[in-house]
C-alpha cells in the first residue's frame, strides 16, 4: 500500500483559502461584487427613482422648503449619544490623524449641527441623500446599510402644531401622489408616553430602553414584547400589564378625549400638555382634510432618543382578505415627529430651536413599486431622447452632426450611431427598442431638395420637412404628444 504523504501547512493553506474564499473574492478574473447591504442601480431603476423623488422633492418645494445638503461624514461627538439603542449601528471611520469621523446615520443630527453653527433660528429645509447603519440587510423589506433619505423638517418657534399639521400633510400628499394604496398615520407623543411609563409604575431610568421594546409592537407580539421588557430589561410584570392596557389602544380624536378621563393618565402633567396638544393637531387635520388617515396610537415609540413631542409614522395597508378584517400592515413608509432640544446639543450656551420634520422611505417605496412593476410586467425608458437622425446613404456622417447638432442646440433631446455608414434598417430597430419617437432621415436626395424626412416611429409615416423648419415642426409634435 502506498504511503500517504503530508502536504506541508503552507500548501494546506492555500488550499482552505481557496475552498473557503467566497465567491465574489476578487481574484484575476472574477467578477467584483459589492458590500453586502447595498446594491447598484440598474438604469431601470434609475428612472423609477428619479420619478419618486422628484415627486417627493416637488411637494417639499410646493411647501416652500430650500434645500440644503450637508457632508457624509461627521465628527464622531457630533453623531454620539443621540441615537439611543442605535448607536451601535452608526459606521465609524478609521483614525485619518486625528479625528474621529462617523458616516452620517440620518440627516436630522448634521441639520440639527448645521442649524446651531450657523445660529440660525428659522428654517424650512428639504433634504435628500445617503446614510449609512450597520444593521442586519433584510433586502425583501427594502432595509440596506446604505440608503437614500429624503427628509423635510421646519426649524423655529412657531404655535402649536401648526408645523406638525403641515408635516403630516406633506406625508398625505406624497403617499397619495404614489398611488401605492391605502394607507394610516399612527400618532403619539413623547410626553404622553412617558407619562403613561410613570403611571404605571416604570423607574425613570428605564423610560428609554422601555421605549425600544414597545417600538417593536410592528414587529413582534404583545405577549414577545411583554417577556423582553420583564426579562430582559427587568421591568416588574404587573407595571408591564398595566403598559399593556394603554399600548394596545388606538383610535381618533375620541381615543385623545377618553383619554383626559383616565383616572390614571389625567392625573400626569407632561401626559396632559401631550393629549392637549393631539387634541389642537387633530382640529388642524380636519381643516386640512386628513384626519380619517390619522389615528392615535398608543404603542408607537419610535426609537429614536431626541424626539420631544408629537411623533408619526406612516405604513401602508394590505386590502384585507375577507370583508370585516383588520387591514395588514406591509411597514414604514414614511415617519418623524418634534425634537426640540437637539439644536440646543450643539449650541455652546445651550440655546434651543424648537423643530419638527419628517423623512420619507423612499428604499421601502421603491422596493415596492418595483415589485410591482415586475408583477404587471411593466417597462419602462431609459432614456429620454425624442428624435433620432437618420440616414440611408453611405458617406452622410458630416451632415448627421451638422443636423444632431442643431437639434441639441433647440433644446432636443437627440441620439444617432456612432458609425459611419450605419445601415438604415439598423437605425431604425434601434428607435424602436429603445422608444424613440421621431427620426429625421437626411440622405442625398433631402439635400438637393432642401428638406428632411420626419417619420414617427409608431405609425411609421414619414413627411418631408423643410430644412429650415425642422426645428419648429419637431418642437410642435413632442408637445402635443
Amino acid at each position: 500500500m502506498p504511503q500517504l504523504r503530508l502536504l506541508p501547512r503552507r500548501v494546506w493553506a492555500a488550499l482552505l483559502s481557496q475552498l473557503l474564499r467566497p465567491p465574489c473574492a476578487s481574484s484575476p478574473g472574477a467578477v467584483h461584487c459589492h458590500s453586502q447591504g447595498t446594491r447598484d442601480l440598474s438604469p431601470q431603476q434609475m428612472v423609477v427613482r428619479e420619478k419618486i423623488l422628484d415627486l417627493v422633492v416637488s411637494c417639499f418645494k410646493r411647501h416652500g422648503a430650500k434645500g440644503l445638503d450637508t457632508p457624509a461624514f461627521e465628527l464622531k461627538e457630533v453623531l454620539t449619544e443621540k441615537y439611543g439603542d442605535d448607536s451601535g449601528l452608526i459606521y465609524d471611520l478609521k483614525d485619518q490623524g486625528g479625528e474621529l469621523l462617523s458616516l452620517r446615520y440620518d440627516l436630522t443630527v448634521p441639520f440639527a449641527r448645521y442649524l446651531a453653527m450657523n445660529k440660525l433660528k428659522k428654517m424650512k429645509r428639504y433634504h435628500v441623500g445617503k446614510v449609512w447603519r450597520r444593521e442586519s440587510p433584510t433586502v425583501v423589506q427594502g432595509r440596506y446599510r446604505e440608503f437614500c433619505q429624503c427628509d423635510f423638517d421646519i426649524a423655529g418657534q412657531f404655535d402649536p402644531m401648526i408645523p406638525d399639521a403641515e408635516c403630516l400633510k406633506i406625508m398625505c400628499e406624497i403617499l397619495s401622489g404614489l398611488q401605492l394604496g391605502d394607507f394610516l398615520i399612527k400618532v403619539n407623543d413623547r410626553r404622553i408616553m412617558d407619562g403613561m411609563f410613570a403611571v404605571c409604575g416604570v423607574p425613570e431610568s428605564k423610560f428609554r430602553a422601555i421605549g425600544s421594546s414597545i417600538d417593536k409592537l410592528d414587529k413582534m407580539s404583545w405577549k414577545d414584547v411583554r417577556h423582553e421588557m420583564v426579562t430582559t430589561k427587568g421591568l416588574a410584570p404587573e407595571v408591564a400589564d398595566h403598559i399593556g392596557d394603554y399600548v394596545q389602544c388606538h383610535g381618533g380624536v375620541t381615543l385623545v378625549e377618553q383619554m383626559f378621563q383616565d383616572p390614571r393618565l389625567s392625573q400626569n402633567k407632561q401626559a396632559l400638555e401631550g393629549l392637549e396638544d393631539l387634541k389642537l393637531l387633530f382640529e388642524y387635520l380636519t381643516l386640512f382634510g386628513i384626519s380619517e388617515k390619522i389615528s392615535f396610537d398608543l404603542s408607537l415609540a419610535r426609537g429614536l432618543d431626541y424626539y420631544t413631542g408629537v411623533i408619526y409614522e406612516a405604513i401602508l395597508l394590505q386590502s384585507p382578505a375577507q370583508a370585516g378584517e383588520e387591514p395588514l400592515s406591509m411597514g414604514s413608509v414614511a415617519a418623524g415627529g418634534r425634537y426640540d432640544g437637539l439644536v440646543g446639543m450643539f449650541d455652546p450656551k445651550g440655546h434651543n430651536v424648537p423643530c419638527v420634520g419628517l423623512s420619507i422611505g423612499v428604499e421601502r417605496i421603491f422596493s415596492i413599486v418595483e415589485q410591482r412593476m415586475k408583477t404587471s410586467g411593466e417597462s419602462v425608458r431609459t432614456t429620454e431622447t425624442q428624435v433620432f437622425v437618420a440616414t440611408p446613404q453611405k458617406n452622410f456622417l458630416q451632415e448627421r452632426l451638422k443636423l444632431i447638432a442643431e437639434l441639441w442646440d433647440a433644446g432636443i433631446k437627440a441620439e444617432m450611431l456612432y458609425k459611419n455608414n450605419p445601415k438604415l434598417l439598423t437605425q431604425l430597430h434601434y428607435c424602436e427598442n429603445t422608444g424613440i419617437p421621431l427620426v429625421v432621415i437626411i440622405g442625398e436626395q433631402e439635400l438637393k431638395e432642401g428638406v428632411i424626412k420626419l417619420r414617427s416611429v409608431a405609425s411609421r409615416e414619414e413627411v418631408a420637412i423643410k430644412r429650415e423648419n425642422l426645428v419648429a415642426e419637431i418642437q410642435k409634435r413632442l408637445s402635443e404628444a
